[in-house]
């Protein structure tokens, strides 16, 4: 079996590899850092948790060990699509590179721009970004790419769902025609596969899994749920999770439950806290330091259940999750794979607990097709395999009653309805109307009936 120490890897890396408890490389990482150290371009099909972060940042540090950064003009460049991603590198590359000089900056939205432009300014040997900071950065005249001499791109596939291809092949168009260049992604896409095909130079493909599969040691369970309307669907699945949680009871030691839309998040979210439960939220529309503070509470286990939008899906490094809910099911379907990914990382076994109701079908033949396997079905929980009437939907229960009471209740026969009176004109209604009142005792009516003002009887003189 390969260990790390047969990579010929720098030794200070190979020291902070030990340090870090890692003896064997992963798939990926046996296969891409041998070619990666001899110059290659590598593009790696690996689906998510299976240390493709590690088989980039470990020759990355080794190759950039001599050499040095010069202002605004960072040595090598990695593209990540969300923040949290991003931040995930940078955190991998303290780790790996404590016992070397070598310096990085992390260009992420959500921060201000003075800070990262003085670290540009410093020079850095290695710029994580994403990609839509990093053209602001360049656009002000902050950043020079030329001097480029490794260039990586993680995640392209989920850079493609969220739009950033246009950006990437600018960005490639600014960097050297001799950098090397690694270029991972779970699935190749079409329009993936044109871009590797225009930038990159006769790359070693490496392929450790099948496209888009889950890993084996994750046991997945899709929960059929049928609310009696509609739109009673979102309260049926909440209703549905916090049974399915509490039934897991201390298996579930942390989970992450995505939700398609961020709305839906953060209502999820308040649901739960209502009902006495450890959640937060995390998504976009947060505040960048919301979100940081959120994340290091769950890495910590100081956070139990982890809401989350699709920002999360690939942005999180915790090997320690233990379940994954799919609150809603991904309309994309490469997204159920980067979802339940987040659990059973680094061999250790996880739990994935899809809801679905009828509306989700197509997405779930989507997924299906992807994974070239059908879900297995679970029950749902005790709660919802019978749902209760509303009181609204209740029949109203039949009323006994004893003979006497019914004897009692029993109305009065009604003499026959008198026939409707002909109708007669109106002339004569109002003259029976006036001699009724005429007859009152309480008077007729005064002042626009019969009686005529006094001022309206006096004569005036005409001149």
């Amino acid at each position: 079996m390969t260990q790390f120490s047969d990579l010929k890897l720098d030794p200070k890396v190979l020291k902070a590899i030990h340090e870090a408890g890692y003896t064997t490389p992963t798939p990926i990482q046996e296969q891409a850092i041998p070619h990666a150290l001899e110059g290659r371009d590598v593009l790696g099909i690996a689906q998510t948790g299976t240390g493709k972060t590690a088989s980039f940042t470990l020759p990355l540090i080794t190759r950039l060990g001599r050499g040095r950064a010069r202002a605004r003009m960072p040595r090598s460049l990695v593209l990540a699509p969300t923040r949290e991603l991003a931040a995930q590198v940078a955190e991998n590359f303290d780790i790996y590179a404590k016992h070397t000089r070598l310096t990085k900056a992390l260009l992420i939205g959500g921060v201000a721009f003075g800070e990262q432009d003085k670290l540009i300014d410093r020079g850095v040997d290695v710029l994580i970004a994403t990609p839509g900071r990093l053209l602001d950065h360049f656009e002000r005249g902050k950043l020079l790419l030329t001097g480029v001499e490794v260039m990586v791109v993680d995640e392209a596939d989920r850079m493609l769902d969220m739009g950033f291809i246009p950006d990437i092949e600018r960005i490639f168009g600014l960097t050297p025609f001799t950098r090397q260049t690694f270029f991972y992604s779970a699935t190749m896409a079409p329009e993936i596969e044109r871009v590797t095909n225009t930038f990159l130079s006769n790359p070693v493909r490496i392929e450790v899994a099948r496209q888009a599969t889950a890993s084996e040691t994750i046991a997945q369970e899709l929960i059929q749920l049928s609310p009696t309307r509609r739109d009673a669907a979102a309260k049926a699945k909440r209703d549905a999770l916090r049974a399915i949680i509490q039934a897991e009871g201390e298996k579930l030691e942390n989970a992450i439950i995505f939700c398609n839309r961020k709305v839906e998040v953060d209502i999820l979210a308040k649901s739960l806290i209502k009902h006495k439960f450890d959640a937060a939220p995390i998504h976009g529309d947060l505040d960048q330091s919301v979100r940081t503070r959120t994340l290091e509470r769950f890495r910590n286990g100081e956070l139990r259940l982890l809401i989350a939008s699709d920002v999360a899906a690939r942005g999180l490094d915790v090997p320690s999750v233990s379940h994954v809910f799919n609150f809603d099911l991904p309309s994309h379907p490469e997204d159920y794979v980067h979802r339940i990914g987040r659990t059973g990382r680094a061999g250790r076994s996880g739990k994935a607990v899809s809801l679905m109701v009828p509306a989700d079908q197509k997405y779930l033949e989507a997924i299906e097709a992807l994974i070239q396997k059908e879900l297995p079905r679970g029950e749902p929980p005790a709660s919802e395999a019978k749902p209760k009437r509303s009181k609204r939907e209740e029949a109203p229960k039949p009323e006994v009653k004893t003979e006497p009471e019914v004897a009692a209740k029993e109305p009065a026969k009604e003499a026959p309805a008198a026939q409707p009176e002909p109708s007669r004109p109106a002339r004569e209604r109002r003259a029976e109307r006036g001699e009724r009142a005429r007859r009152d005792p309480r008077g007729a009516v005064v002042g626009m009936g019969d009686h005529v003002p006094d001022f309206l009887m006096r004569e005036f003189r005409t001149a």
